[in-house]
């Protein structure tokens, strides 16, 4: 396997680390304290190849004491880096191991929720939504069956996360809400925080800015148990302000964001490229926002960031294609995956909602498509009004000037006339005057011979 593929890997793994919460280092199993430290340890460095080694002799020791518990920790270490390392086969079978461990002992049930939350999570960024779909929806069914608040939590809340994977943003926050509302019932309160972000930013997605606030407050009332929300609620509020177009508060809420130490410590790559976007156009510094932009490894955010930055600009042509590289991108999902999960999608409880949703957002892509191409048409007959204006106006200056050129010949050309008259009227004097003169002398010698 590639270096290339690994670290793609772990960035699109890196960016669940907010998602899988804190929950995840809780001794759910119950096993030794300095057992469970070496496993917590391994836990704090996810996608670390070192922990391979660690799985492996904390696996040997539930061999020798016969304890699946510890077997079950093991094998929690090893999936997320066989995710990391493009592994697919092996995670999936660690997985499984974990679930025939854990089949038999209704008391583990959370540790085996989270688990799957996990694996669901990684399922979906490594593109097989579908499968994730079955494991979520497996999920719910069990919950159900054994009243468990917790794995019906984690259930929604992954299906939360395909929806808004497919830009369903109604259903995504529908999900989202079921989630929180069975967090508070299993009192598990430390996950709510994430919750409320997610749904903030799916409000924002759909222009319902109060909510969005309103959910970020939410969120804000954990910052005093759970530092680190700090920056993921601030990032939040910057798209907010982005969104309504309040730029002085999104300058001021990005020099914060920025200027804090654990800023490129604990957000990911993509999401600091993109806030980046959305401060840079703030500011109408378009070139630096397209660089960023190409900085993003996803397609489907890097290809929708540059097509409104290329609107910003009102280069329509280069806009259209990117919003027909994103329809591409958009429309490969869907077609990889609606024959294999159109089954489990008539099966949701939301299935009509689901329908719906599909169609509004297939009529806001074409409403999108179609402003595109009008602005591009309105641009062109702009171009040849003025093109057209440029030439009328140089014909009715060339007419002036030829105008202009004609009178002044004209008038010239009278004065010479003028000249003329009066230079003939001139010789015609003298002829006359000439003619007296030669009559005086013809008289006055006609006189003297007389005489």
């Amino acid at each position: 396997m590639s270096g290339i593929r690994i670290r793609a890997a772990v960035v699109a793994a890196l960016l669940l680390l907010p998602l899988v919460g804190s929950a995840q280092i809780v001794n759910r199993l119950q096993v030794d304290p300095d057992l469970f430290d070496r496993y917590a340890y391994g836990r704090m460095q996810l996608f670390n190849a070192k922990n391979l080694p660690l799985a492996d002799s904390l696996y040997q020791v539930g061999e020798s004491r016969r304890d699946d518990r510890l077997k079950c920790l093991a094998l929690s270490l090893e999936f997320p880096v066989y995710f990391a390392e493009g592994e697919y086969d092996r995670m999936d079978g660690a997985v499984s191991e974990i679930k025939q461990l854990l089949a038999d002992k209704p008391k583990y049930k959370p540790f085996l929720y989270s688990v799957v939350h996990e694996y669901c999570q990684y399922l979906m960024h490594a593109g097989r939504v579908s499968d994730a779909m079955l494991e979520a929806r497996a999920l719910e069914r069990d919950a159900t069956e054994a009243g468990n608040a917790l794995g019906k939590m984690y259930s929604y809340r992954i299906v939360g996360l395909i929806q808004s994977y497919r830009s369903n943003s109604h259903l995504a926050i529908q999900n989202y809400l079921n989630a929180a509302r069975f967090c508070k019932e299993a009192r598990a309160e430390q996950e709510l925080p994430n919750l409320y972000i997610l749904i903030a930013q799916e409000y924002i997605q759909q222009g319902e800015f109060d909510k969005a606030v309103a959910y970020c407050d939410n969120a804000e009332e954990y910052q005093e148990y759970f530092p680190t929300l700090r920056l993921k609620v601030q990032m939040t509020r910057g798209y907010l302000y982005n969104a309504e177009g309040d730029y002085e508060a999104l300058r001021q809420c990005y020099e914060t964001i920025v200027a804090n130490p654990l800023y490129t410590v604990q957000v990911e790559a993509d999401d600091r490229y993109e806030l980046d976007v959305c401060y840079l156009r703030s500011r109408r510094l378009f070139e630096q926002a397209l660089a960023a932009a190409d900085s993003i490894s996803v397609p489907r955010t890097r290809h929708t960031l540059k097509q409104g930055i290329y609107a910003d600009r009102h280069a329509w042509d280069a806009a259209y294609s990117e919003l027909n590289r994103l329809m591409d991108v958009k429309d490969s999902i869907y077609i990889k995956v609606q024959n294999e999960d159109m089954a489990i999608l008539d099966a949701e409880m939301n299935n009509a909602e689901l329908r719906a949703e599909a169609e509004r957002q297939e009529a806001r892509h074409r409403e999108a498509a179609e402003r595109l191409r009008h602005q591009h048409q309105y641009t062109i007959l702009l171009s040849f009004l003025a093109m057209f204006a440029v030439a009328f106006f140089s014909i009715l200056i060339s007419q002036w000037h030829l105008r202009e050129t004609l009178e002044a010949l004209k008038q010239q050309n009278n004065q010479s006339v003028l000249h003329r008259q009066a230079y003939q009227r001139a010789l015609d004097a003298k002829e006359a005057e000439n003619a007296m003169k030669v009559k005086i002398l013809q008289n006055r010698k006609s006189s003297t011979i007389k005489l």
